[in-house]
């Protein structure tokens, strides 16, 4: 297969040789499995390549690859633990590669005018907070925060010390008393709503982890972000929506508004380190806040 990986995903990804095998890896993937290829998508994203394909009875499909370092069984896990309620449907796959339903990747909850995108994610979100498998192997949102806190304070120079000490702060206090464990999507935002078929919207490529509801909701509390910062009531709108967003969903404000503190501190400093300067004042703002 002649193609040329998404610019995006090169961009990302950089000098990874995984690029380089990219033509060849799909097309033994389809083989593999029988698989008709149709295209690569693009713009796509950055973190792994989705090819749409049909199955052997003619049935649309996407078959999604990821590099090694990504690690996917967490993905398949949720995938499967999910059964489609919620998220895209796991119909297959295996090593770095997971064939799903076919959904419209032109078409996410993001384009939808503010208020009704929020009311659509947060009830696909919804539908995603169930118990997780017994036995699980998932990452726990202490586990993960706490990874996060180490990388933090080495970039803690990249943002007001007051406020990253804020954050570090709602982050201990919440950990002290977690009023649930559930099954998380970890990355939930509107980009991640996708219009399919079968039911209107279905979240996509979870980075799934088991801990509270507010934290989930955090990421989607700065979906965006870039319109708050250009109104000139961005601060208290900024305020209404975590509570708005708390309220729909029977969360506690004070606890979606700390993580939402600290995940948009976090992704601030890790965008400014990374050399995306814009994004990460923009979070860091958004940040202030709160």
């Amino acid at each position: 297969m002649d193609f040329e990986p998404p610019r995006r995903l090169v961009r990302a990804l950089g000098d990874d040789a995984w690029i380089g095998q990219l033509p060849e890896l799909v097309e033994e993937t389809a083989a593999r499995g029988g698989l008709e290829i149709e295209r690569v998508l693009a713009p796509g994203g950055r973190s792994s390549l989705i090819v749409l394909v049909r199955q052997q009875d003619g049935t649309a499909a996407a078959l999604k690859l990821v590099p090694p370092s990504a690690a996917p069984e967490p993905e398949r896990a949720a995938l499967a633990h999910w059964n489609g309620f919620g998220a895209v449907r796991l119909l297959g796959g295996s090593g770095g590669a997971l064939l799903l339903e076919r959904l419209h990747p032109e078409l996410s909850v993001r384009s939808l005018p503010e208020a009704k995108a929020l009311l659509e994610a947060a009830g696909t979100a919804r539908r995603l907070w169930v118990e997780p498998p017994s036995g699980h192997d998932f990452e726990t949102v202490a586990e993960r925060t706490a990874r996060q806190v180490s990388a933090l304070s080495d970039r803690a120079d990249t943002a007001p010390q007051a406020l990253v000490d804020d954050a570090l702060a709602a982050r201990e206090e919440l950990l002290a008393h977690s009023p649930e464990s559930l099954l998380l999507h970890g990355n939930f935002r509107q980009s991640k709503v996708l219009a399919g078929d079968r039911t209107p919207w279905l979240a996509v490529g979870p980075e799934p982890l088991v801990g509270e509801r507010a934290y989930d909701l955090a990421r989607l509390a700065r979906d965006r972000v870039e319109d708050l910062i250009a109104a000139t009531s961005g601060a208290s709108a900024a305020r209404r929506r975590v509570n708005r967003l708390a309220d729909s969903l029977d969360v506690d404000r004070e606890r979606l508004r700390g993580w939402t503190l600290f995940r948009a501190v976090e992704s601030g400093t890790r965008a400014i380190a990374e050399g995306r300067h814009a994004e990460g004042e923009v979070s860091l703002e958004f940040a202030g806040w709160l």
